[in-house]
């Protein structure tokens, strides 16, 4: 049997996840900040009570404390969007939950037959010199190859996508979202090793985003995923760099949102008609703001007019909130799907699969659970039996009744 070992790391971990820093924990708890960093790097152990306080606090069941990781995920870098207005500790806690999201696929996947990574290998060596023209024509150039690329390989044409979600899942790319705040982080994506194999994951912001702004954030992730390197520390990367890195990004979801010659057949009727893009939106799925910025970009209008039509964006009040905008939720994702077909068909029940995740180290919440994983409220959720002290006579048989 097991000796039962605190275990130091998890203690970080769950601090991170809950977006805390030692000095908040340890005002919480009125545990203080130098005992709370000994535990954390292994160098104390917690006294018994002293660990159900700090598993009180962080929500998180006492058992966590004294697990092991059963399976080894490698991450090795994150985009995120805002990056700017996102604090290393609001990232940190977003990357942690994506790592929790990695081992819960793999604990699924050896009952379920997920979709493979089916990306295109590209060669992308995009220009971070905005003063260099022609190489910024160049790189654009480069995008839109890809995009095309990409589109044919999926089998998407040149028209609208109706479901990008499924279409990305489809493709072996893991969607999906948490409540984070939204000035902070739009959305981000991170590349996980498992085993020996690559997973792509886009977790998205949600909260009061529109349809046109959720779709542009999985596109532009989609593209941080295709054209930048995953073996690099953006810490020490330059902040121009950077910035470069999200205008490829952006061009790419501009391109494979709005494909050049279909796009350009239907804007150019009327191509600086504010009323015509409220039009056009519902049948592309992306914000007025794109369809202008694609049309610009397209050389469909000019500098000018392209300025003018932002005036007047920004005029009606359309920079934070366009016509025909609401809430958009994700649609049930992979693995609601998968939980759904375990339980339809009997493989496991509730109780049995977070038992399951338990035993491979993920001892959470139900509710936790749920929200990592996207899945809608109630998923996972059991009612105890209670045991039985009593139960009915058997009842006597013809024969055997007293005379």
């Amino acid at each position: 049997m097991d000796k039962k070992i605190f275990n130091g790391k998890r203690l970080k971990n769950a601090r991170l996840y809950r977006g805390l820093t030692l000095t908040e924990l340890a005002n919480r708890t009125d545990i203080s900040k130098q005992s709370i960093s000994l535990y954390e790097n292994e160098k104390n152990v917690p006294e018994h009570q002293r660990v159900q306080k700090l598993s009180a606090e962080l929500n998180i069941p006492y058992d966590f404390f004294f697990q092991k990781d059963s399976f080894e995920t490698i991450t090795d870098v994150t985009y995120f969007r805002s990056l700017a207005s996102a604090t290393r500790l609001d990232r940190t806690a977003q990357s942690i939950k994506l790592d929790f999201v990695a081992k819960m696929y793999e604990v699924l996947y050896e009952y379920i037959d997920f979709p493979v990574l089916n990306i295109p290998n590209v060669e992308f060596d995009g220009i971070d010199d905005e003063f260099d023209d022609q190489g910024l024509e160049e790189t654009r150039s480069q995008i839109e190859e890809i995009s095309i690329k990409v589109r044919e390989l999926w089998g998407l044409g040149d028209n609208p996508i109706k479901n990008l979600q499924f279409t990305l899942e489809k493709n072996g790319i893991i969607v999906t979202g948490f409540s984070t705040e939204e000035d902070k982080i739009d959305a981000f994506s991170q590349r996980t090793i498992i085993g020996n194999q690559d997973m792509f994951f886009i977790a998205l912001s949600l909260g009061t985003r529109p349809e046109g702004r959720i779709n542009f954030d999985m596109a532009h992730e989609l593209g941080h995923i295709l054209l930048h390197p995953w073996s690099e520390n953006l810490e020490l990367i330059t902040k121009e760099e950077f910035k470069a890195r999200e205008k490829q990004a952006n061009m790419f979801a501009s391109a494979f949102l709005l494909p050049k010659t279909s796009f350009a057949k239907d804007i150019q009727a009327y191509p600086t008609d504010l009323k015509y893009y409220q039009f056009l939106k519902k049948k592309w799925k992306v914000s007025i703001q794109a369809m202008a910025y694609r049309s610009h970009q397209l050389g469909i209008i000019s500098d000018n007019q392209f300025q003018y039509m932002m005036r007047q964006i920004s005029k009606n009040g359309w920079r934070t909130k366009e016509p025909g905008d609401f809430p958009h939720k994700l649609n049930d994702n992979i693995f609601q799907g998968a939980i759904n077909l375990l339980i339809k068909e009997e493989i496991v029940d509730p109780k049995k699969l977070l038992q399951v995740f338990k035993k491979h180290g993920i001892t959470l919440y139900r509710q936790d659970i749920e929200d990592l994983l996207h899945l809608k409220e109630g998923t996972l959720f059991f009612e105890e039996e209670k045991p039985k002290i009593i139960q009915l006579k058997r009842p006597y048989d013809e024969s055997g009744g007293s005379e």
